[in-house]
């Protein structure tokens, strides 16, 4: 079975005057939750409005759910739902009239707007605040309806920008859990769009890195975490010189070693080299807790990829 991607673009260039900012942009964004990550002027509103087809490229193309955003820009609209970095609320309108707009903005007859707006409201926490005004609401609030409007219309790909924006640690994570919860238990694919990559690893099973207008790395976060040669990390009870001497007398190479972790080089998989090293760590009286491979952090792996050291 091939699985098709829910929006694919291809070598895409979109210049703003003289200033290009997507540069022959090729990518995938497969089911599931994928993050958008780079620094702030990488590219990356760009292409979520791209793919709304509030901007047309200089070259390339884009498609999400197999409509071109060019010439079935409708379709493409009616499948996408965004969620703005900049605040998009209608002074003087409750909650539950602005988001019901929405709907119908998306083809919704009014009484079924009005209806799936009770709905997203009482799901996105703001159930209790649907009849007052939305300017009064709180920041984390207006995020919130950001979030319920974008959702309305049961959309296949919702587009998130910095949807964090502004939230205190409390709320910052209320948002990633129903982020999380709209990807996962909603089946909604999501593309989130961020600078910080706490955000990016605690949502998203994949990340797209761009800088400069160009993508630098993508791939599952697990896969872009990996470190080349696969070493092994071996966490102990406590510090034991002796043991990392055992080992590179049995002809294991010790790469480097921290308070209570060793780190060896991979010469066979972890399950296979696993019983050996408990078995020199016995021979010199050490006690192993746990055996893994060895990661990087994402930043460090964001770094490599936009070569920032």
């Amino acid at each position: 079975m091939i699985l098709v991607p829910v929006a694919e673009v291809r070598n895409l260039t979109v210049q703003y005057g003289a200033f290009t900012a997507v540069q022959n942009l090729s990518l995938d964004i497969e089911e599931g939750a994928t993050g958008l990550l780079g620094p702030n002027g990488a590219g990356k509103t760009t292409l979520l409005k791209t793919l709304l087809g509030f901007i047309q490229p200089v070259t390339g193309s884009a498609s999400v759910g197999g409509h071109n955003v060019a010439t079935e820009s409708r379709l493409v609209r009616q499948a996408i739902g965004y969620m703005p970095e900049q605040d998009c609320h209608i002074p003087g309108m409750s909650a539950v009239a602005f988001v019901a707009y929405a709907g119908e903005l998306a083809g919704m007859p009014p009484d079924q707007a009005l209806r799936r707006a009770h709905e997203v409201l009482e799901y996105s926490g703001l159930g209790e605040a649907r009849y007052r005004n939305v300017e009064t609401f709180s920041t984390g609030m207006k995020q919130r309806i950001k979030l319920a409007q974008a959702l309305i219309h049961g959309p296949k790909l919702l587009l998130l920008d910095e949807p964090t924006n502004g939230l205190d640690p409390r709320g910052r994570d209320e948002m990633l859990e129903l982020i999380h919860n709209v990807s996962k238990a909603k089946g909604v694919n999501v593309l989130l769009c961020s600078h910080l990559l706490p955000d990016i690893e605690r949502v998203c099973d994949r990340v797209i890195v761009m800088f400069r207008g160009e993508v630098r790395a993508s791939g599952t976060i697990k896969d872009l975490k990996k470190i080349e040669g696969q070493p092994i990390d071996i966490e102990l009870r406590e510090d034991s010189p002796a043991y990392v001497k055992c080992l590179a007398d049995n002809g294991i190479t010790v790469l480097t070693t921290w308070s209570n972790f060793v780190r060896v080089a991979g010469h066979d998989r972890v399950e296979a080299m696993g019983p050996r090293l408990i078995g020199l760590a016995a021979q010199s009286g050490a006690q192993v807790r746990g055996i893994a491979y060895a990661q990087r952090s994402l930043e460090e792996a964001f770094l490599q990829a936009v070569n920032v050291s």
